[in-house]
């Protein structure tokens, strides 16, 4: 029987930030690596359906790097979801002889070889290959030459030394130490111009002018200037080399208080070497590489790099307990509210779960190293792992270490945003995890001021409501629509197909028409056969273009859906804490016997409406309040509608749901009964995300007395108004 090749289902995942591996089971990793994982894989690890969406709560990941072919683990909090996939399955054949791929480094034993032998420099194609970053030479340069440091107002500005003299006749370097920065940011320049060919090629110069003719604002002309830089025109090791420049030249231009280097001036030295001119040119002024050098270090983006997240967690080795530290500050280290000691990260976890922007604590390092933490920070709805370096009694993220302690680094940042240290943590330390934290959140002492804080808390949550909102409304559509392009897009490939069999047919067909209408003299049958192929083959053509086009339409829509599924996950915790906080201070008014239509009027509620947050009705007048009035337990759908069959809309009852952990609401609508499912979630209980956050069944009845079903459902336009195993009221 003919062995046939299969597919199976999987997911797509793309890298984010460099990873080595650690382990034998591990794989290389480089920022924009495609990942490829089977659904079975996660299956097998007891994921469902959905999990793969957050492959930061996964963990390790089995998959295959697309680029490197490597099959093993990979951290999940280093990449992202991109989408499904189908997953070709090979039949099973003997192997046949294969060329092995040459040795990682190999390139550079070549290009070592080359070098003593007096060649020239070699193409960056020839110089590495990854998983390395950059050539090595390069590497070798710019790591003496930031060691030597950058604050020299003659960097990169001076020329004759000895070093570059050498290195003119042979690119052998070997101990830099002796050299001073001068010589050696000389060296580096004169690398980049002894390259046969430059960091920029040729290819995309027409790319790059037009997008500076015509995007003026510096953010949007540097990201499309990005996108021309890594097309498939520019080869790997161009887009690596130029990365690894930039990060450099940032660093550089930090620095230009003492070195003079702005982005300007780094433009002017370096835009020369990494773009060179083809000759005059009427369109490509001497400017053209100095500006583009300029736009590209011009970006808050180019700040010292932001440590990827941390790794997770792989089976630890015994590790000694940490010891309790002063820390030498006058506030001892272990009496700071934020300061949990030695906590695992699963429990910081639960701590910051569903808290806003802002929130922190601090706990020992992993490492159990003496004097290392982390400080754990709420942002974008994510946790952000954020080591804390100690040498010689001094703190800090970064170089260099300047805080005398933990507490005063702390301190600083709660005042200070976090964006000196990188730009993308545009935050402070705002609400720290206080281990001495009391149940009690409302803090102010007067009604009054109390129902002034429910206003605030009130119409925050009201704002975030209808962001969220308006952001789901806009997911639904676009993903309807995305939906419809796959679906266009398989119907473009099945079309080709056919007219591409019915082109080969009859092109076969048509050889020998034509050689015989040629000996009969019939010219004009095999003109006529000639245009019926061109026509086919023409449309052809227009369909593939059609189908280019609709690729790219799918791919930028794509992007910008995946954006708005983040600011809608960057919502959730504000909007569940915000909840939460509202509904508390409501407790504490009616605690404290505070007059409803007091509360009726800081909630923004028309008093001779019916008040949708009533905690004042009376058993009598509010049955909700007695869950046997509408919890009847394990019964099923069948049973539930013979209950509530003939009675009153918005009749309704809570049963166990058939669905393993979930409860079911069974209402009257329109005089027929609906059912749907009630989520128990972490956060608490509800129908859908982000309104999964009410404590108990209870709560979630008590607001949904008031509040339509409608937002879930279009054809559950009801309220749960009449428990069906209440009492109705006397008349």
């Amino acid at each position: 029987m003919a062995e046939r090749m299969g597919s199976t289902d999987g997911f797509q995942y793309r890298a984010l930030y460099p990873y080595r591996k650690e382990r034998e089971e591990d794989i290389d990793l480089l920022p924009g690596d495609i990942l490829v994982v089977s659904k079975g894989a996660l299956q097998a690890l007891g994921f469902k359906d959905g999990d793969e969406q957050t492959p930061n709560q996964i963990g390790w990941i089995l998959g295959v790097n697309e680029r490197t072919k490597q099959k093993g683990d990979f951290p999940g909090t280093y990449v992202e979801y991109v989408g499904p996939v189908k997953i070709s399955v090979p039949s099973h054949r003997p192997r046949v002889q294969r060329p092995l791929p040459a040795t990682p480094g190999a390139s550079s034993c070549r290009l070592q070889d080359a070098l003593e032998q007096g060649s020239p420099l070699p193409d960056l194609q020839e110089q590495f290959s990854p998983p390395e970053i950059a050539p090595p030479l390069l590497v070798k340069l710019v790591e003496a030459i930031e060691k030597k440091g950058l604050d020299s107002e003659m960097l990169y500005r001076t020329s004759g030394s000895e070093l570059r003299q050498a290195l003119r006749t042979d690119w052998t370097l070997g101990d830099l130490e002796p050299f001073d920065v001068h010589s050696l940011g000389e060296a580096l320049r004169g690398y980049l111009q002894d390259l046969p060919s430059p960091v920029v090629p040729v290819s995309v110069h027409g790319d790059i002018l037009r997008v500076l003719q015509e995007i003026p604002q510096p953010e949007n002309c540097r990201k499309q200037l990005l996108l021309a830089l890594e097309s498939p025109a520019v080869p790997l090791q161009n887009t690596l080399t130029l990365q690894f420049l930039l990060r450099h030249l940032g660093k550089v231009s930090q620095q230009a208080e003492s070195n003079s280097l702005h982005p300007r001036a780094l433009g002017e030295i370096f835009g020369p070497l990494l773009l060179r001119l083809p000759g005059a040119s009427p369109e490509l002024s001497p400017d053209f590489s100095v500006l583009l050098l300029e736009i590209l270090l011009q970006t808050k983006e180019l700040e010292p790099e932001q440590l990827p997240p941390a790794l997770p967690p792989k089976p630890p080795k015994p590790k000694p307990s940490a010891a309790s530290l002063a820390n030498g500050n006058s506030v001892p280290l272990q009496d700071a509210e934020w300061y949990w000691g030695d906590i695992s990260r699963e429990e910081v976890n639960e701590k910051l779960r569903d808290t806003p922007d802002g929130t922190f604590l601090v706990r020992d390092a992993s490492s159990k190293i003496q004097g290392e933490y982390t400080l754990t920070l709420r942002k974008g709805g994510n946790n952000k792992l954020i080591k804390i370096f100690h040498r010689e009694g001094k703190y800090g993220f970064s170089e260099p270490l300047t805080f005398g302690s933990v507490v005063e680094l702390i301190t600083h940042y709660r005042h200070e945003s976090l964006a000196q240290y990188n730009a993308k943590l545009d935050t402070r330390l705002l609400y720290p995890i206080s281990k001495y934290q009391q149940d009690q959140v409302v803090k102010e002492d007067s009604v009054e001021a109390v129902g002034e804080q429910l206003k605030v808390y009130h119409q925050q949550y009201q704002d975030k409501s209808w962001e969220y909102d308006l952001l789901y409304e806009e997911y639904t559509r676009t993903s309807q629509e995305l939906q419809m392009k796959r679906t266009a897009i398989e119907a473009f490939n099945e079309t080709i197909k056919i007219f591409e069999e019915q082109c080969q047919t009859q092109e076969k067909c048509s050889k020998e028409y034509i050689e015989r209408f040629r000996r009969e003299g019939n010219e004009k049958e095999v003109q006529r056969i000639l245009m019926n192929s061109e026509k086919l083959k023409s449309r052809i053509t227009e369909i593939h273009d059609s189908k280019m086009k609709l690729e790219q339409d799918l791919k930028k829509q794509a992007s910008e859906n995946r954006e708005i599924d983040k600011r809608m996950n960057s919502l959730k915790p504000d909007l569940m804490q915000l909840r939460k906080l509202r509904d508390q201070y409501l407790v504490w008014l009616t605690q404290k016997g505070a007059r409803q239509k007091k509360i009726n009027e800081w909630l923004g509620i028309k008093n001779e409406t019916e008040d949708q947050y009533s905690m004042m009705d009376d058993e009598e007048e509010l049955p909700h309040h007695e869950e046997r009035t509408w919890y009847v337990g394990k019964i099923n759908r069948l049973q539930a509608e013979e209950m509530l069959c003939g009675k009153r809309d918005g009749t309704f009852l809570i049963r166990e749901s058939s669905q393993k952990g979930c409860y079911a609401c069974s209402v009257v609508v329109d005089g027929d009964t609906k059912h749907c499912v009630i989520y128990k979630t972490a956060t608490g209980y509800g129908f859908a995300e982000p309104y999964n956050l009410y404590a108990s069944l209870k709560d979630l009845v008590l607001h949904y007395k008031h509040t339509s079903l409608v937002q879930h459902n279009d054809s559950l336009n009801v309220t749960l108004a009449h428990p069906v195993l209440s009492q109705p009221p006397a008349r």
